[in-house]
């Protein structure tokens, strides 16, 4: 396997953008190597600009859930496009777009669309402040919610109450007012509620974890931040990014039957292409400008590409008996590669939710970010280039998913497993 154009080009890219790449785990600091430049992408498949195939299961980190340049959303964006790319206007699409969000969604009222998942839990958390009056939110350790300011906060040390910041450039001030909860533990939440009574305007989570690698919630734990927040005052937010329309046609929420007050969406709503929303309980919603106080603005949102290439993955998902065919499909990949580790010899501990999944190197559960601590990253690492070695893409971390698309066909699952197995034996 040759890497000389995506080597040549890596190193242009580090002469004029910031660690050559435009998103940090693209860089490859996690696993080491060479980052693998793409020049194309169709169904199951990447190809890299060395002309190297691999089975991909990073899917554009979860939008890709029809596959790479799925013929009908293509067809969708292209006449879109034809039709102009942004007016800066209101259009039929963007009205289209916000009746089918709140058709799967019966949780959201009202549905504004943005262009980010980062931009959507920002203004999510902005309108739930502005609705309760109060400044400080809950997060937990170990959830990505985009890389605002005041989301850029995880647990410090065992006794540490208040955040503290996550990046460089984030006012201690202000990551003072993100309070960090242990997630599947409904009792640390109850516990920063009563120690900031009548100040905490949100909660906001992950209702399935997916960037300390999948993690599920627990049995009861949603249903305990659905409680904690009506008894305190607090706006539930679920951060469905991933999720949504992912694990369901309504996402965690009809997987789990626990509706939140404000929801954030985004990858697959737009097809591949750049998008956020975010919606919910209408007091809540009109508090966001023109009809209310709470500023949100955005030249590109909800513009015609985006919209009518989610729209078209839409109609394809709303297909009866996908997601059941897409379970299967995952369920068998994890089975295949958790027996093929077993005979190996090799602790892995499979965590998977629908069609997202991730394998841990350890042998214990793995049920928030504190277990992180028992994997073994080094040996993901060498995984991971075993499995690109023999053409399968997963993400270049040890602690993110992998997205199962309707495009990956049994021979793809059956051809993972084989390299799977292949792979473990060099561990």
């Amino acid at each position: 396997m040759t890497l000389d154009r995506s080597a040549a080009l890596f190193e242009r890219a580090q002469r004029v953008i910031p660690g050559g790449v435009n998103s940090p785990v693209r860089a490859f600091r996690s696993v080491g190597g060479t980052p693998r430049f793409i020049a194309s992408a169709k169904g199951s498949r990447i190809t890299d600009v060395d002309g190297n195939e691999y089975i991909d299961y990073v899917g554009s980190w979860g939008p890709m859930i029809l596959g790479h340049a799925d013929e009908r959303v293509v067809a969708a964006a292209a006449e879109a496009l034809r039709r102009g790319s942004s007016f800066g206007a209101p259009t039929e699409l963007e009205v289209r777009m916000a009746e089918r969000v709140v058709e799967c969604f019966p949780s959201l009222e009202l549905v504004r669309m943005v262009n980010s998942g980062t931009e959507a839990v920002m203004s999510a958390v902005r309108v739930a402040r502005a609705y309760t009056g109060r400044d400080r939110i809950i997060k937990f350790d170990g959830c990505w919610h985009g890389h605002a300011d005041g989301l850029l906060v995880k647990a410090g040390s065992t006794g540490l109450q208040y955040g503290v910041p996550d990046s460089a450039g984030v006012p201690a001030a202000y990551a003072g007012h993100t309070l960090v909860a242990r997630y599947n533990d409904v009792d640390s939440v109850r516990a920063l509620l009563a120690e900031n009574e009548g100040q905490v305007a949100a909660i906001l989570v992950e209702p399935v974890a997916g960037n300390m690698g999948v993690v599920p919630p627990a049995e009861g734990f949603l249903q305990g931040l659905r409680k904690a927040a009506d008894e305190s005052g607090a706006v539930l937010i679920f951060d469905e990014v991933i999720t949504g329309f992912r694990i369901a046609l309504g996402g965690a929420q009809e997987l789990y039957g626990v509706p939140a007050d404000l929801t954030t969406l985004g990858k697959i709503i737009g097809g591949g292409f750049p998008v956020g929303a975010y919606g919910g309980k209408r007091e809540i919603m009109e508090r966001i400008s023109p009809l209310g106080p709470a500023v949100q603005a955005g030249t590109l949102s909800g513009n015609p590409v985006a919209m009518s290439a989610g729209l078209a993955t839409l109609d394809a998902l709303s297909e009866p008996g996908l997601y059941e065919a897409l379970e299967a499909k995952a369920a068998a990949l994890a089975e295949g590669i958790g027996q093929a580790a077993q005979a190996a010899g090799v602790a892995l501990t499979c965590n998977r939710v629908g069609s997202m999944m991730t394998g841990f190197f350890t042998d214990r559960p793995v049920a928030n970010a504190d277990d992180l601590a028992h994997c073994d990253k080094e040996r993901y690492a060498r995984f991971f280039h075993g499995l690109l070695n023999r053409g399968v893409a997963l993400a270049p971390s040890y602690c993110e998913a992998a997205f199962v698309s309707t495009a990956h066909s049994d021979a793809d699952l059956e051809a993972t497993i084989t390299a799977a197995r292949s792979a473990f034996t060099e561990l």
